[in-house]
């Protein structure tokens, strides 16, 4: 019993057993990590929203586009790094990966100090581009403030708990989320109620719990330093492993800032509705964060799937384990909707008691609904081909679907919907134009996959006969 136990806390071969089998051991605990994760920014929208007001509420939601910025050069070194380390580790190629792993965490330290360096004393003049209320603004920089000076625990988490990931290790994230969003949720309470600290105490909570986790997955990876080859020389630089990580990444990176930046815009265009619209939509994105967490589970789970397959040279494997893939998405995805259709009142009545905002938020929920299981299948088609090493598709999709489609048309149905209750126009426009712009994402991204060059993109050349036909 003790020696099952331990294997849980090792790296996973998924390589070897069933496919379905090694896709549910990795994604169920990867998917209860995500929901922790989840509940940072959750609890502090409902212990805000709840102890201190809408308004307080609405200045968290304002500064999550600006927050989620940062996560452009986080994306991009946790992409590349997870799909090489994914590969070599499925290539039992040991010194490259030790290096990959050093190379990244030395990339990720430079990126959080400039994102600081350049963010806290920036802080307002954001707030002013994206239109974010009067009187929200003080508290809105409070809580933004905070969150960057956090940013080097955040960037610590997300890159060592991704490279964990690439190695097929899913339990040990998991209870290290489990800890720290209880935590986290305990010192929301106490800072936000008990020590009436406001929304500022809400930030506080977050980074600091944070930060605790991201000591604990450094403790682990150095801990698996004889697994994995870790040491001093792993850290210095190496233009093979360094621009290895940037080049698979930086397409990642920038689908983030892409989608980041629209989401500045179109905030910019929530704001103007006003701060109850403001207060209603924070509630709705962040349900919305709940629903992704299937679909973001299993993206990130067949990218490492597909990259430990790809590394071992077995694309029979790779392509056996994206149809139950396909298969299990669209399950959950089905279940999903329907949970939404008929619990989205009782949802929102987490974060407010405010009838209207209930009433708002029910509606913009069931727009979007359907829409998951389209972001379902967006998630596995681009997860299958970031696992081989073909990162390019999802920006591409990115740019399309969110600059060139999503946030002009959010802007044009609002203008076409202004009436005197609607002087900005309907809130219903952002959400109708979120819905089009996941249902085109997953249409091109089908046609991307089905075209397969992706098959050709791997880090690791094998010398083997690629499947033909990949489905």
């Amino acid at each position: 019993m003790v020696e099952k136990i331990k294997m849980l806390f090792k790296p996973q071969d998924m390589t070897k057993g069933k496919p379905m089998t090694s896709l549910l051991l990795f994604s169920i605990p990867l998917l209860i990590g995500n929901f922790a994760q989840q509940l940072y920014a959750t609890a502090d929208s409902i212990v805000v929203g709840r102890c201190v007001g809408d308004t307080a509420l609405s200045s968290v939601g304002t500064t999550t586009p600006i927050i989620n910025l940062r996560l452009v050069l986080f994306m991009a070194v946790a992409t590349g790094s997870g799909i090489m380390v994914a590969q070599y580790f499925g290539a039992r190629a040991k010194e490259d990966l030790s290096k990959t792993i050093g190379n990244s965490i030395v990339l990720i330290t430079i990126a959080s100090l400039i994102i600081m360096a350049i963010g806290i004393p920036l802080s307002r003049q954001f707030l002013t581009l994206t239109n974010t209320p009067a009187e929200t603004f003080d508290m809105a920089n409070a809580y933004l403030t905070i969150c960057l000076v956090g940013t080097l625990g955040s960037a610590y988490y997300n890159i060592i708990s991704g490279i964990l990931r690439g190695l097929g290790i899913a339990i040990f994230p998991l209870i290290v989320l489990l800890f720290t969003a209880g935590m986290n949720t305990v010192l929301d309470i106490w800072f936000v109620a008990g020590l009436d600290m406001g929304v500022a105490g809400a930030a506080w909570a977050t980074i600091l719990t944070q930060a605790l986790s991201a000591v604990l997955c450094i403790i682990k990876l150095v801990s698996m330093r004889k697994e994995i080859g870790l040491d001093k020389s792993s850290f210095k630089m190496e233009k093979k492993y360094s621009l290895g990580v940037l080049k698979l990444g930086l397409p990642a990176g920038v689908s983030q800032a892409i989608m980041s930046l629209a989401m500045v815009f179109v905030q910019s265009l929530t704001n103007s509705m006003g701060y109850l619209i403001v207060t209603t939509t924070t509630a709705v994105m962040r349900i919305d964060g709940f629903a992704m967490l299937p679909n973001f589970t299993f993206g990130m789970a067949i990218a490492t799937y597909v990259g430990q397959n790809v590394g071992a040279g077995d694309f029979e494997r790779v392509k056996r384990g994206s149809r139950d893939m396909f298969k299990l998405t669209l399950l959950v995805s089905g279940a999903l909707v329907i949970t939404l259709l008929f619990l989205s009142p009782t949802m929102l009545g987490l974060f407010s008691t405010n009838e209207t905002v209930i009433a708002l938020g029910t509606k913009q929920i069931r727009i979007l609904a359907v829409g998951y299981i389209a972001i379902g299948l967006y998630q596995v088609f681009t997860g299958i081909m970031r696992g081989a090493g073909d990162t390019m598709p999802a920006m591409w999709i990115s740019f399309i679907t969110t600059v060139a489609i999503r946030t002009p048309l959010a802007y044009i149905l609002a203008a076409l919907t202004k009436n005197e209750e609607n002087p900005a126009g309907d809130p219903i426009a952002i959400f109708v134009s979120l819905l089009i712009s996941w249902v085109l994402s997953a249409v091109i991204s089908f046609i991307w996959y089905r075209a397969g060059k992706w098959k050709e993109k791997a880090i690791v050349k094998r010398d083997f006969k690629m499947a033909e036909n990949q489905e």
